[in-house]
């Protein structure tokens, strides 16, 4: 059974099952398990979907991302964006890139799932009080981000899936502590290389699909893929590479971005938004390659996670590797001529053992050769007297 297959089959018993529940989780009928559960502290985000809580967890004391449906789901556009959200995280399990999911449930008749705190907000957060300030991500803080984004691009799209909404306020923000130490190197995979404390995480599924047969629901036109607009679904993971480009070039100070129009066409042809900082030829192309009209030629996440611009010692890695695997073919072959040559050598250690058996055969001959009439010995003479 193929991934899109289990997608369509999941996502119908999720229907299924909340249509033929009639009688909506209501507070008069039911304990509500949020306030039962869990402690509001403040409200720390509105999107798409709902609103976004800070909360404590009774239980073990830990802080999470409430999230609450705007709307009853029950015949609400929400209602499909909250079980892709729920169904994406279930497939995806938990990755350091992308934002953690715990649980979910309805209660009067609204969903409410219950995330991994980002104590850093988003990355939107973060551009507003840079646009605050005149500030914005210096280069090696823009490499970061798309490095660590692409990690969880990588991951999203090897499962099978395309996030189709990826932009700032879906990029989130996490400030390890220095008390969590090994127990966080734990949860990172091979690649995490990261000193600054800093983790850039994935959120907000909403709109993700599968990528072998797409239920596409476009997320931010900013941010959309002309060929998603055109409903060319053949390189969909090569939309969220798109949008991502446009989501560092913002980081790097970028102004905002069209909706529509002719600057948003300017950009779907392959240009860069203006950035204000000077920032490397290598890396500025790198963003123009991102959003390349033709979906094929920009380069795939797994392909960003290794590109020199953004992990150069990974680069000097891979040419110390060669020149390392070059110097085990050379040890191999004097090993091989080595051994050749003990061999060679074996051999003629016997041989002259051989053969100095013939000199005493010869010797032997020549001495009966000696008791022998002819050859150059002295002849013999015998002498009669007569009488």
């Amino acid at each position: 059974m193929g991934e899109g297959v289990r997608w369509l089959l999941c996502i119908g018993k999720c229907y299924r099952s909340l249509k033929t529940y009639k009688c909506p989780l209501k507070e008069s009928n039911m304990v509500s398990r949020y306030k039962k559960e869990f402690l509001e502290l403040e409200r720390i985000g509105v999107g798409e979907f709902g609103s976004v809580y800070k909360c404590i967890k009774r239980l073990d004391g830990c802080v999470y991302a409430i999230k609450r449906s705007k709307r009853p789901l029950a015949g609400s556009s929400d209602e499909q964006l909250a079980l892709r959200e729920v169904y994406a995280h279930a497939v995806l399990g938990h990755h350091p890139h992308v934002v953690r999911y715990y649980s979910a449930w309805a209660e009067d008749d609204h969903m409410i799932i219950q995330n991994e705190h980002c104590n850093g907000g988003s990355l939107q957060d973060a551009l507003l009080e840079n646009a605050k300030r005149g500030q914005y991500f210096p280069e090696a803080e823009l490499k970061e981000i798309l490095l660590q984004v692409s990690m969880g691009l990588k991951y999203i799209h090897n499962s099978g899936l395309v996030h189709l909404d990826i932009k700032p306020s879906n990029i989130f923000i996490c400030h390890k502590l220095a008390v969590e130490g090994h127990a966080g190197q734990e949860e990172s995979d091979s690649e995490d290389e990261f000193s600054s404390g800093v983790m850039y995480k994935i959120g907000d599924l909403g709109h993700v699909t599968s990528i072998t047969n797409p239920q596409v629901e476009e997320g931010d036109r900013r941010f959309l893929a002309n060929e998603v607009l055109q409903e060319q679904y053949c390189h969909l993971p090569k939309a969220d590479i798109f949008a991502l480009s446009l989501t560092i070039a913002l980081a790097a100070g970028a102004g905002p971005l069209p909706h529509n129009g002719a600057m948003w066409h300017h950009i779907r042809k392959g240009n860069v938004p203006s950035i204000p900082q000077k920032l490397p030829d290598g890396f500025l192309e790198l963003l123009k390659l991102m959003i390349h009209p033709d979906p094929v030629e920009r380069p795939s996440a797994t392909a960003l996670t290794k590109h020199p611009v953004l992990r150069p010692s990974l680069e000097k890695t891979v040419q110390l590797q060669k020149q390392l695997n070059v110097e085990k073919c050379k040890t191999a072959m004097l090993e091989r001529e080595l051994k050749a040559a003990r061999l060679a050598q074996s051999l003629m250690k016997d041989q002259p053992l051989r053969s100095a058996k013939l000199p005493e055969s010869e010797t032997s001959s020549k001495q009966n050769s000696k008791r022998l009439v002819g050859g150059k010995n002295c002849r013999s003479f015998s002498f009669t007297l007569g009488y």
